[in-house]
């Protein structure tokens, strides 16, 4: 299947670092982020890991989990958190699903159905497309999806940012321009009309008659 953004994220149920899950009800009503990962033991995913973990914090304060996705049994998991304890200072504490026969990674539109049954023999290469970011609701719809290349870390921080955006958007009627940011000025959609905007947000800058900005709404 072909994911897309405001698709229901295909639910499952999987062994993790944490005991079975059955993803929906293990989202709950929260948000979340699931991210994944080619192969364990793989240089730049130790990175991405550990800098995960040492963003916790920040996470929770959005109301959003955070789970780990690896081509590879639950089994090999607990040596490869040792390790990124000793590459980044972080425990990672989020779960880790063990993805050793495929079925989320095919699942999830990250590997062909062809990519065969068992991650036994394959190669970070023959995964280099388990790689992407889900951004998903407590409404279990696709938020985000973003793919990177093995050789590129990911940037959290720019994940944390689209998170911020999209709650606050999902919130108002508004949008966020670009290189947005916590406190800076947003865009008001279109179908708010200039009397209601003005009840609504109280002043707004027209740059163009279909580009008007507002300040940041309160939560």
């Amino acid at each position: 299947m072909t994911l897309r953004i405001n698709q229901t994220a295909p639910d499952f149920k999987a062994d993790t670092t944490q005991g079975q899950i059955s993803f929906h009800d293990w989202i709950g009503d929260s948000w979340a982020v699931l991210f994944s990962h080619p192969k364990n033991f793989t240089p730049v995913c130790t990175t991405e890991l550990g800098a995960m973990a040492g963003l916790d914090g920040e996470f929770k304060k959005r109301n959003v989990k955070v789970i780990g996705i690896s081509v590879d049994p639950v089994e090999s998991h607990a040596q490869w958190k040792q390790d990124i304890k000793t590459a980044t200072g972080f425990n990672v504490e989020y779960p880790l699903i063990g993805d050793k026969e495929l079925k989320v990674a095919k699942l999830y539109d990250m590997l062909p159905e062809d990519a065969g049954s068992s991650s036994e023999g394959r190669t970070p290469a023959d995964n280099a497309t388990v790689r992407s970011v889900y951004v998903i609701g407590p409404d279990k719809k696709i938020k985000l999806i973003l793919t990177y290349p093995m050789t590129t870390g990911r940037n959290f921080d720019e994940i944390l940012r689209t998170i911020d955006s999209i709650q606050l958007t999902a919130k108002h009627q508004v949008a966020t321009p670009a290189n947005w940011k916590q406190g800076d000025d947003v865009i008001i959609t279109a179908a708010v009309s200039n009397e209601d905007a003005v009840k609504r947000f109280g002043s707004f800058d027209a740059v163009l008659p279909y580009l008007r900005k507002t300040k940041q709404p309160q939560a």
